[in-house]
């Protein structure tokens, strides 16, 4: 990057706020169609919750996709909507990081906020030390776990080592026993959006697949799992008398900031402006001896961070530059794991259609929508795109959404369900949500 990117960052926030002052107007009835929205509740993971930036903190949950939703429903007869926001003394939640500076190159200097939500740990046997939140109580209407998979909907022992569902629950780690499914359906439900899947391959793809245990979940159970979790939302929760809803296919995790920022190119570039000969950036690849990169292999965003290209080892070998000394398996994911990562998307994407499909649910088709921004699109007369931070469509952690980026994800919800119910739910004007929050 260069000093340009400061100009083209300052000016896609201009652009952003003087589309702000001409929002588009839309004359329209609000009408509910054929469906109940007076309790609606979100299913999902981390991005149904409102992470951004790289954590769970109250800002981001205030701008959580639901809940504007949720707000928009209320225009045809839906209910209150409660989320388990950090309180203002906690308002920094898990942590998260902040743009705090540029560098002289024009270059992101990016900074960890640390958490006020963490009250301490706990030991669970078998899995060791598992952080804790302070514990929410009231109503809840977003269910929203980060890091839950699907194949985690029906564990047991789950709230005890995800400290993000422990917060929920009304017993303390190791004591939780409430599996995730029966938690959400512990009381009825009219309507429900469910978006739950993402993690089933984001973690092995955000790893540079250097874990084994995160490796994608199997996808005859990722089938199994899903009709269950989708024959069994409809039913409308205990004491209920049937729901409809909204669901949504998984992203194309490789489309993203984390992994489009970083690039074989770039790499190459920075390194000859200092050695000029340097023709190659080596990795260590999931098998097999350590080779040079090709285009086809993805460098994750945390290497950059990590400023490790070039640094020699003990033996004076520079990082990334030479066979002996490659770039970890952490920081890339090399053609064969991409395609790993590749086929279990499509595999899963094939079930949530066809489960929504067999079950009359609403479908978003968000692998489409934000493949739909890599080159840009105009929303409300400003550009937006998937472009790391000038973007305004990803956070910092660069798998996340923006506030903006939650309001776009909001409207194709909006979409999808008036588009199967009947309703006339009036979309969001994502003109009163911001993109990266600028120093």
């Amino acid at each position: 990057m260069n000093s340009k990117f400061i100009f083209r960052s300052i000016l896609a926030v201009a652009v952003v706020t003087a589309a702000s002052c001409k929002p588009e107007l839309k004359s329209i009835t609000p009408s509910k169609g054929n469906a109940d929205f007076s309790r609606y509740i979100a299913v999902g993971n981390s991005l149904t919750s409102g992470f951004a930036d790289g954590g769970l903190y109250l800002e981001g949950q205030q701008n959580s996709f639901p809940l504007m939703i949720a707000t928009q429903m209320q225009t045809v007869g839906g209910g209150t909507f409660s989320t388990p926001f950090f309180n203002a003394n906690q308002a920094d939640g898990s942590g998260y990081k902040k743009l705090s500076s540029f560098t002289a190159a024009g270059d992101p200097v990016i900074t960890d906020v640390p958490a006020q939500a963490a009250i301490g740990s706990a030991t669970v046997p078998g899995f060791g030390t598992v952080p804790l939140f302070t514990k929410y109580t009231g109503d809840l209407n977003n269910y929203g776990v980060p890091g839950i998979r699907l194949n985690n909907i029906t564990l047991t022992y789950y709230g005890n080592l995800n400290p993000y569902f422990e917060r929920l629950l009304p017993n303390t780690s190791p004591a939780n026993t409430i599996p995730y499914l029966s938690f959400v359906n512990a009381k009825p439900f009219t309507f429900f959006s469910m978006w739950l899947g993402n993690n089933d391959v984001l973690g092995y793809a955000t790893g540079g697949a250097a874990v084994a245990s995160d490796f994608p979940t199997d996808k005859a159970l990722f089938t199994q799992l899903y009709n269950l979790a989708a024959s069994t939302m409809v039913k409308g929760g205990a004491g209920g008398t049937g729901a409809k809803g909204v669901v949504a296919t998984i992203p194309d995790v490789l489309s993203t900031p984390y992994f489009t920022t970083v690039t074989l190119k770039a790499l190459l570039t920075a390194v000859q402006a200092s050695a000029p000969t340097v023709q190659a950036i080596f990795i260590q690849p999931g098998s097999g001896p350590a080779r040079p990169a090709t285009a086809e292999d993805y460098f994750l965003l945390p290497l950059k961070a990590a400023n490790v290209i070039g640094k020699p080892n003990a033996s004076g070998i520079p990082y990334g530059l030479h066979p002996l000394n490659p770039v970890e398996s952490k920081y890339v994911l090399d053609k064969a794991e991409a395609a790993i990562i590749v086929d279990y998307t499509n595999s899963y994407n094939v079930t949530i259609k066809s489960v929504a499909a067999a079950n009359g649910l609403a479908l978003v088709d968000a692998n489409a929508l934000f493949k739909s921004y890599a080159a840009g699109k105009t929303v409300n007369g400003a550009l937006v795109s998937a472009a790391y931070i000038t973007g305004n469509l990803f956070s910092l952690d660069g798998i996340h959404l923006t506030p903006l980026g939650y309001s776009i994800v909001a409207n194709e919800f909006i979409k999808s369900i008036n588009g199967k119910y009947g309703s006339s739910i009036p979309t969001v004007d994502v003109t009163k949500y911001r993109g990266v929050k600028f120093p």
